[in-house]
């Protein structure tokens, strides 16, 4: 990219140079048969497409050029400073990220309903404090969500096991 970028700035140098060289007719007529050959492809393209080093060097000659002769380029000022805004955020923005928490792994999601199989006595808060204590961040709220998306009721109803057996709700004594 910089290779590129520096080969079109030395060219244009050594243009500019050339028609410094050259006459002030010959500079003329070159402009306008310039200007028909954009209009012509004005007419032609609808939207040409340009590479970074091209709208680095539209963006240089804009700025040498008076506000009132800017009808020469084809982007509009406003392109000129949308593409600075955007080369702006490249160099500064972070990567962005979605908003909201994480979606929840499936293999966690598997695991609430097997220890809630398990464990038919085990509350959703139980079953949050054992996956904390084996290092899964979940919320109490999460796990009741996946519990009661999966159809599960709450312990102290009672669930049944996996082999069909109830499971009456125990108190503890204190």
């Amino acid at each position: 990219m910089i290779w590129s970028l520096m080969y079109a700035l030395t060219r244009r140098a050594l243009g500019l140079m050339v028609l410094g060289m050259r006459g002030d007719t010959a500079k003329d007529v070159e402009l306008l048969v310039l200007r028909h050959e954009v209009a012509v492809l004005r007419r032609q393209v609808a939207r040409p497409a340009l590479e970074p080093a091209d709208r680095v060097l539209l963006a240089a000659l804009s700025r040498r050029l008076p506000r009132a002769r800017w009808a020469a380029f084809f982007v509009t000022p406003s392109t000129l400073l949308r593409w600075h805004r955007e080369l702006v955020a490249k160099k500064w923005t972070y990567p962005h990220r979605t908003p909201g928490r994480p979606p929840l792994g499936r293999e966690i999601g598997d695991l609430v309903l097997r220890m809630a199989a398990e464990n038919p006595t085990w509350g959703h808060r139980r079953i949050q404090g054992e996956l904390v204590g084996l290092g899964h961040r979940i919320a109490a709220s999460t796990v009741w969500r996946i519990l009661r998306r999966a159809g599960v009721g709450p312990a102290r109803v009672g669930r049944t096991r996996p082999g069909g057996s109830f499971c009456a709700p125990t108190r503890a004594l204190s």
